[in-house]
């Protein structure tokens, strides 16, 4: 059997905007270091298994699943959840917006790793097909809705002009 590391790491991160300073194991995952450490209940663990896309938050403006990440592994990046996306009191984000707008939700347990996600997918092509939506939602799991409103919202913004 081989040694399994409880050493603590220092890992220093950016938090919606604040800079954060933790003593984490080797083997804790982000998810955990962003729920249990920090708080930040708004991203969810639903599977465990990097399937369900609860999970998605931004390193360094790229969407991720923090269950596939190691904490330590996050040293030094910036990150972005559900809660930095609009401040408290401020207008919504365009995609939590249009999700508002077009009922794209209904138990909300993937909406916010299904905002995060279409936040990339935006970026990344501010005009999507139907295809391409489903395509670049693909790594989310919604069980409520059958994705038909989630994928009008995401169309109605890209009409808009994406972000």
């Amino acid at each position: 059997m081989t040694d399994i590391d409880c050493r603590l790491h220092a890992v220093t991160i950016e938090i919606n905007g604040a800079r954060k300073r933790l003593e984490v194991e080797a083997r804790k995952l982000l998810v955990h270091l962003i729920r249990d450490d920090l708080g930040l209940t708004g991203t969810h663990v639903g599977c465990d298994t990097s399937q369900c896309g609860a999970c998605t938050v931004e390193i360094d403006g790229h969407a991720v699943k923090s269950c596939t990440v190691l904490a330590v592994i996050a040293d030094g990046a910036s990150i972005t959840t559900i809660e930095g996306v609009s401040q408290s009191g401020a207008a919504l984000d365009p995609v939590q917006a249009v999700f508002h707008e077009h009922h794209a939700l209904q138990c909300g347990f993937c909406t916010p790793g299904m905002v995060m996600s279409v936040r990339e997918l935006l970026k990344t092509n501010p005009h999507p097909t139907e295809d391409e939506i489903r395509h670049g939602l693909a790594g989310n799991i919604c069980r409520c809705t059958g994705y038909h409103n989630i994928v009008r919202a995401v169309e109605a913004l890209a009409s808009k002009g994406g972000e």
